[in-house]
């Protein structure tokens, strides 16, 4: 059976850009994942104990030109943060009106690797567009984390997934590094984000995921049939579990 493509789709945003000559050394210094040449990468702005202050799209839109992407929240946020930390570099840091529209077509635009699928973030687009609600089954079922659900003070980038896709494990010093590659190359994590199969009306946030009458994770996000949910990595694959009044599995 073909599947079907999704609909072109609003996704809000915040945007931040950073220009100048030494607007790409000093992202390289502050981010957790190399600027790259052209096109997109994910990367986090870390606290220097790792825990997450913005999660990004980093597009490079010229030599001394990158904006960067993040939750609508966080572009105040990202701003400050960037501004405080400059000291002497040379480069202008200020936040930038757009639109994004997420297409999953090849048209030109900025690679998003958010959905599972090949997706483009197209910027000021005049095109119909369904609301950001209807991308939240592709992001749950891609088990991409999202910033004030399952990514927030309490979560580790690891138990997120996110040192899979925003972090270069070779790369220079950045605030939180040490902590990131100690918990890479000498520790583990106790939860990671998992998809559940979800018998039933999709839970709350926070909702307790159960196995064996003892609590082994929380949901984060849900839609009909699906949840997000932070899980302890010794619960089987195959384990029945429950949350609230449904069953559940692992996907």
């Amino acid at each position: 059976m073909q599947s079907v493509t999704p609909r072109p789709a609003r996704r809000a945003r915040a945007y931040v850009r950073v220009s100048g000559p030494d607007a790409v050394d000093y992202l390289d210094r502050m981010l957790s994942n190399d600027v790259p040449e052209e096109g997109s990468v994910d990367a986090l702005l870390l606290t220097p104990k790792a825990r997450v202050i913005a999660p990004l799209l980093v597009w490079r839109r010229g030599p001394e030109d990158v904006l960067l992407l993040t939750e609508p929240e966080l572009g105040e946020v990202l701003s400050t943060q960037l501004a405080r930390m400059r000291f002497a570099a040379k480069c202008e840091i200020e936040l930038e009106e757009h639109t994004s529209t997420i297409v999953f077509e090849a048209v030109p635009g900025i690679p998003n690797r958010d959905y599972g699928v090949r997706a483009v973030e197209v910027l000021d687009a005049g095109l119909e567009a369904a609301g950001e609600e209807t991308l939240e089954q592709l992001r749950i079922e891609a088990a991409t984390p999202r910033y004030g659900r399952e990514i927030d003070d309490r979560v580790l980038p690891a138990e997120a997934g996110l040192d899979e896709r925003a972090v270069s494990f070779t790369k220079g010093c950045y605030p939180g590094q040490e902590p990131i590659a100690r918990q890479r190359f000498r520790g583990k994590v106790n939860r990671r984000l998992r998809v559940l199969d979800v018998d039933g009306p999709p839970p709350e946030p926070e909702t307790a995921v159960v196995f064996d009458d003892r609590e082994v994770g929380r949901v984060t996000s849900a839609v009909p049939g699906r949840a997000l949910a932070y899980v302890r990595v010794e619960v089987p694959e195959d384990a029945e579990l429950r949350v609230g009044v449904a069953a559940a599995r692992l996907h």
